[in-house]
């Protein structure tokens, strides 16, 4: 009589395995991209460093300079060459846009669990020990829900319109897209280091790769320096950036609309013939301005159809040049944590 093996004999907890492979986090770094933020680098870096000194392991907060017009780059230079400074500087050589100098700073991380801020101190950067003890739990990605948000009501209302559409495009069930305040697992960011697309929207890339994620919720504070770097241009940019970058479904929905207009359009075309046999040319000549009505939606639709095609386009050409997302000018960290990549061209 044979015996079935001691695997299957007992049943199996899938959760306890896959906390078996959670690799223990032993280092934590941090990337905040700066543009033109002089007013809050010395508190953001006071308060970061003062969060990540409460984690009693070893860290790292790598400030990427995206081509700041001010004194930011020198000011992280700075805060970098200061003995046993946990800063490393990371200078691009012009503004890439957050989310590509967020990519320069993944390059140049050594710490297993990855921690994304932003500089304008609205994510207070005393939530980072909340987000650790979350990954520690075995999560890929923690992301975050901003409670109580303290934008402006026309920032609120885009970012609710923005997330409903992403959700509904790509079908990821985040809460709330725009907050930067995340950590990811480290194989997370060297999954997203390799995906080679131009156009890039970190929260959901790593959702792509994350077999575990989670969401919290954290504070939300009023902007005390400077003002907000997203215009109403930049938003809507912004908008077109995440729906064609993620997603093909635009194309999709644009056959089905087209595909209804000329439904509609072959049926008012037969009413037409109908109701001119039935009442007499009079009544066509009566309805010009109807059908011209009709000619202005169609060419309407088009044209959106047009505008979506050239956003696909646009992004295979890009894509095609292959160029690089962003050039890192220079990188500025204490002697005895720099690491060979760096010296690579």
């Amino acid at each position: 009589m044979t015996t079935q093996p001691a695997l299957l004999r007992h049943s199996i907890n899938w959760q306890d395995v896959e906390m078996f492979d959670v690799t223990q986090i032993k280092k934590v770094s941090v990337v905040i991209p700066v543009y033109n933020e002089q007013e809050s680098l010395p508190e953001l870096i006071r308060r970061t460093d003062a969060a990540c000194a409460l984690l009693h392991r070893d860290y790292e907060i790598l400030l990427v300079d995206d081509g700041s017009s001010d004194n930011s780059a020198r000011m992280l230079c700075d805060a970098a060459d200061m003995p046993g400074s946990h800063v490393v500087a990371v200078l691009l050589n012009r503004n890439y846009g957050q989310h590509s100098a967020i990519m320069a700073g993944f390059s140049h991380v050594t710490g297993d669990l990855i921690i994304t801020l932003d500089a304008d101190l609205q994510n207070p950067p005393e939530e980072i020990p909340r987000l650790v003890e979350k990954a520690e739990e075995g999560y890929d990605v923690v992301g975050t829900v901003r409670q109580n948000r303290q934008d402006t009501l026309f920032r609120k209302t885009a970012s609710k319109m923005i997330n409903r559409l992403i959700q509904r495009t790509t079908g990821k069930a985040m809460g709330d897209y725009g907050c930067m305040l995340r950590a990811y697992r480290r194989h997370i960011v060297d999954a997203m280091l390799n995906c080679h697309e131009r156009s890039t929207f970190i929260p959901i890339l790593a959702n792509t790769f994350a077999r575990r994620a989670i969401e919290i919720p954290v504070h939300h504070a009023e902007r005390e320096f400077g003002d907000s770097k997203y215009s109403f241009m930049r938003l809507i940019n912004l908008m077109y950036d995440l729906v064609t970058c993620l997603t093909t479904t635009p194309l999709r929905l644009l056959s089905v609309v087209g595909s209804v207009i000329a439904l509609l359009g072959f049926g008012f075309s037969v009413l037409l013939v109908l109701l001119r046999l039935m009442f007499g040319p009079q009544w066509a000549a009566e309805g010009v301005f109807m059908l011209f009505a009709v000619l202005f939606m169609f060419i309407g639709a088009q044209f959106v159809g047009m505008g979506l095609l050239g956003e696909y386009i646009g992004r295979i050409y890009n894509d095609v040049r292959a160029r690089p997302r962003y050039f890192i000018q220079r990188v500025i960290r204490q002697p005895e944590t720099a690491t060979d990549e760096e010296n690579q061209p």
